[in-house]
């Protein structure tokens, strides 16, 4: 709320910059939004509920560590009404944003569909590079540039109770003084952040944080910077660790790391190594929570985005693939503390599972008939053993399904239990 008191004005805190000054880690989550470029689509109803999941990570305080970049307005009137319910029902699990062009109306549309949703954002995008200013709005970099200090005036204006973002596009190729002059400039009008975007993804790590250092000293100490890294070259994770190590604590992710091209850094395992390691990602006497995100939820909120947008979890998506917790080889099963980071029913409450393939050991088949009902004795171990490698490699399939390895135990055991009550 917006309360006058004696003719004066207070605006609601952004509790987002608020989070940032302060040393918290936030994410602006992007997979609704720049994950419908990666040709995906989730509904309405799917967006609030990711919102939702996304906020609980970190308990009652996910409008402090979580921006839902809950779509693009302008795109059309369906997508107006997108947002807007995610912004209406997702209110206090997150703080909701709409992205937009850098354009009046388009702005006006952003404030209009999260108006009235507590914590609310819009984030304009705003061309910083000389190439991208001449394609994307026909002027050179700094008149872009000016044109969206008086946007985000506008917005200002049009609802002091929505906070107003800039993302400055193709930070990565633009002139580091001009963008440190024009976001201190962008902050002075009443941005809450200026995002320095990686949009090609081509960016090197070195390059990377020099970049947010350079602008982050031009642009002055009550500019607080955001960061938005694409994936092409693989780099979006390491650029996103190299922003935090120069301090910036806005990072944009999205689940499974799905948007444009090739990906930003992936929610779940930004997440994951932040909370694991932040004294060496971070140094020893950052506290980025205000309260720890719960890990166990990762997996469930990842396989509710694998099945809303058809993005599968595969064998080597790290944290919340399918390969985290499965065991198919003779020493990791027995010793598996030395053949993984971390225990995944301990940190993710993933229970550990073997798993038959052609590598399959002893204790492996073994453990894998117990769990089917089944008690083996040598002989049998070492048949079954040899079924299993026969038919992965006749099948042309590494993994032997436990349907099939059920049905082949129940014949060896019939065939052992009738020899033994021959008389």
């Amino acid at each position: 709320m917006i309360v006058k008191n004696g003719g004066r004005v207070s605006v609601p805190v952004d509790v987002v910059r608020e989070s940032a000054v302060a040393g918290r880690v936030v994410l602006w989550e992007e997979s609704a939004r720049d994950g419908a470029q990666a040709k995906t689509l989730m509904s309405a109803r799917a967006r609030v509920r990711l919102a939702v999941e996304t906020g609980r990570v970190f308990g009652g305080e996910g409008v402090r560590h979580v921006v839902f970049a809950a779509g693009f307005p302008a795109v059309c009137a369906e997508e107006f009404e997108a947002v807007r319910q995610v912004a209406v029902e997702a209110e206090g699990a997150v703080s909701v944003a709409a992205v937009c062009r850098g354009a009046v109306r388009d702005v006006e549309q952003a404030v209009a569909s999260v108006r009235g949703s507590r914590h609310a954002r819009v984030m304009v995008v705003v061309p910083a590079s000389e190439a991208m200013a001449r394609v994307m709005v026909h002027r050179a970099a700094a008149e872009a540039l000016q044109a969206g200090v008086d946007l985000v005036k506008r917005a200002r204006d049009l609802d002091e109770e929505v906070a107003v973002d800039v993302c400055l596009a193709d930070a990565s190729r633009a002139d580091h003084a001009l963008m440190g002059s024009f976001a201190g400039e962008l902050t002075a009008a009443g941005a809450g952040l200026v995002v320095l975007a990686d949009t090609v993804g081509a960016q090197l790590p070195d390059a990377c944080r020099k970049m947010f250092i350079a602008v982050g000293a031009a642009a002055g100490g009550d500019t607080v910077l955001a960061s938005h890294l694409h994936n092409d070259l693989g780099l979006g994770l390491a650029n996103s660790l190299q922003a935090l190590a120069a301090g910036v604590r806005v990072i944009s992710s999205s689940w499974l790391g799905i948007a444009e091209r090739a990906g930003l850094v992936a929610t779940e395992q930004l997440l994951f190594l932040l909370a694991r390691h932040a004294p060496e990602l971070l140094g020893s006497e950052a506290e980025p929570w205000w309260t720890e995100p719960d890990l166990t939820r990762l997996p469930g909120i990842a396989r509710m985005v694998a099945q809303e947008t058809g993005v599968p979890l595969s064998v080597t998506t790290p944290i919340v693939g399918t390969g985290v917790g499965t065991i198919s080889t003779g020493t990791p099963f027995v010793h598996p503390e030395l053949f993984q980071p971390f225990d995944p029913h301990q940190v993710l409450g993933i229970e550990p599972r073997a798993v038959l393939t052609q590598l399959a050991s002893a204790r492996v088949v073994t453990a894998v008939a117990a769990r089917l009902g089944h008690t083996l004795d040598g002989d049998q171990v070492r048949a079954a053993m040899a079924w299993v490698k026969r038919r992965a490699l006749a099948t042309g399939r590494s993994v032997i399904d436990d349907a099939a390895f059920a049905m082949y135990l129940d014949g060896l055991t019939h065939t052992a239990a009738a020899a033994g009550s021959k008389p």
